[in-house]
């Protein structure tokens, strides 16, 4: 049974829909352990409406914090104290898509990021890339700390308009494979995320047999 940890590179770089698709190519369930802000238009809400929940099991976070802040602030406005050992892997028989919390050190309390809890659980890791004005920086800083820290990498997945000078300098310095590519769109829906499926479905055949 596979686990996926869907990682990116910072906040709004397409983590959501890369989960969504992937939950999709996989046949799989879905979980973000922690969320932050409204819960009708959380990353968890929005799954709902681009999966099929006949099909695929949408897993409840461990903690739906309010604020749309980082972890760490929201719960203490909430007077909570997120802990490590209350939060632990859903238990299902199909591959187990995991959606990360802004980038890797977002804070969870002032002393541990979520890294510290990601690290534990025996993932293999996507990080997802978007194009802007220090990205190139911000993604290979981030594929540095999983590498020294031994966690399988399968890949990358960029979004946003195709970038070539931005993409080839990532994945020269990095000797990471990318697995994928999406395009901005104007409405999401399961039609396109299928569509992504399709497209992304060889490659992961071969990566996940």
């Amino acid at each position: 049974m596979h686990r996926i940890m869907v990682a990116g590179i910072g906040t709004d770089v397409g983590k959501t829909i890369v989960s969504t698709i992937l939950t999709t190519l996989l046949n799989g369930d879905y979980w973000k352990p922690i969320q932050c802000g409204d819960e009708k238009s959380s990353d968890t809400a929005t799954v709902k409406k681009w999966l099929d929940t006949t099909i695929h099991t949408i897993h409840p976070p461990a903690y739906s914090l309010k604020a749309p802040l980082s972890p760490h602030h929201a719960a203490r406005l909430e007077n909570t104290l997120i802990r490590l050992d209350s939060i632990t892997l859903p238990q299902t028989t199909r591959p187990l898509i995991i959606e990360g919390v802004g980038g890797i050190f977002v804070p969870l309390t002032p002393k541990i990021s979520s890294l510290d809890l990601f690290q534990s659980w025996d993932c293999q890791w996507v990080i997802v890339s978007k194009y802007y004005l220090g990205s190139i920086n911000h993604t290979l800083l981030t594929l540095e700390v999983l590498k020294k820290l031994c966690l399988p990498i399968l890949g990358i997945i960029f979004n946003g308009e195709h970038n070539p000078d931005s993409e080839s300098a990532i994945l020269e310095i990095s000797q990471v494979p990318v697995l994928g590519r999406l395009l901005p769109e104007a409405n999401l829906n399961p039609q396109i995320i299928q569509r992504y499926a399709n497209q992304w479905q060889p490659l992961f055949s071969k990566l996940l047999p």
